[in-house]
């Protein structure tokens, strides 16, 4: 049964990063909690699993495109990957419902993000003769790559609802570039949460196979027919999912449990 439901939950995950890109993996561990009847310490390296083949198999084109910066990247990584850690530590001394009720709290803050108008771009990184200003744009990968790691590490988010305004917001990436960039980012931080996660944890590994294969092949799908659909309609509808899910995250933790 509980595979079953693991095709089901993994394919309809495939189907919103397949559709939107990035994003519908905000709604795998509510999957595997709410849905598989997991607990939130499994469910989050489950999570990061599929979150890093879900990474690794969109940034390939991306890569073959150029539309990849990969010092940028390297330094968020490099800022990234011990803020994982560290999270990740954090995470497994704290109670499941804080756990739950900030997790909540990081699904409101992506809902927000993909309503927002994300037209403007920052001048941080702004390139000048062919070359990026790193006094300016290094220091502020640094930062957001912490941040990034730390939520990361802490609730299994990819984070590429933080990663990709802060791409093309704060540093001034363009978006076709800042998508590549922010994959493998989130590849990078991933793996690091998942060597960490799963100490100590008994994890369920064909489940976790099964919910990565769905994902995979629903996402291969549903990108081949992705181009067909009005998206931008799509991601606001999904916001408002993610808005429900979280209200529902923060009721049964908070009054139900």
């Amino acid at each position: 049964m509980a595979l079953a439901t693991g095709v089901a939950l993994g394919a309809l995950i495939g189907v919103l990063l397949g559709l939107l890109g990035g994003g519908g993996s905000i709604l795998a561990v509510p999957a595997l909690v709410y849905g598989v009847g997991l607990g939130i310490e499994e469910a989050i390296p489950i999570s990061l699993v599929v979150v890093a083949t879900a990474s690794a198999v969109g940034v390939l084109p991306k890569i073959r495109a150029g539309q990849v910066r990969w010092r940028m990247a390297g330094i968020f990584a490099a800022a990234g990957i011990p803020a994982t850690i560290l999270g990740s530590a954090i995470s497994r001394h704290l109670p499941e419902s804080a756990l739950l009720i900030g997790f909540a709290v990081v699904m409101v803050v992506a809902g927000i993000r993909m309503l927002a108008d994300q037209d403007n771009t920052g001048t941080a990184c702004e390139v000048r003769a062919g070359q990026v200003n790193w006094r300016r744009c290094a220091p502020r990968s640094i930062g957001a790559g912490l941040v990034v790691g730390l939520l990361t590490g802490l609730f299994g988010v990819g984070g590429g609802f933080l990663i990709i305004p802060a791409l093309v917001v704060v540093l001034g990436v363009e978006m076709s570039t800042a998508i590549g960039t922010s994959l493998l980012i989130i590849i990078a931080n991933s793996v690091a949460g998942v060597l960490t996660h799963h100490q100590g944890i008994s994890v369920d590994w064909s489940l976790t196979a099964v919910f990565v294969v769905a994902a995979m092949v629903a996402s291969l799908v549903a990108g081949y027919f992705g181009a067909k659909i009005d998206t931008t309609r799509l991601q606001r509808w999904f916001a408002y999912l993610v808005f429900v899910v979280a209200a529902y995250v923060l009721v049964d933790t908070v009054f139900l449990r």
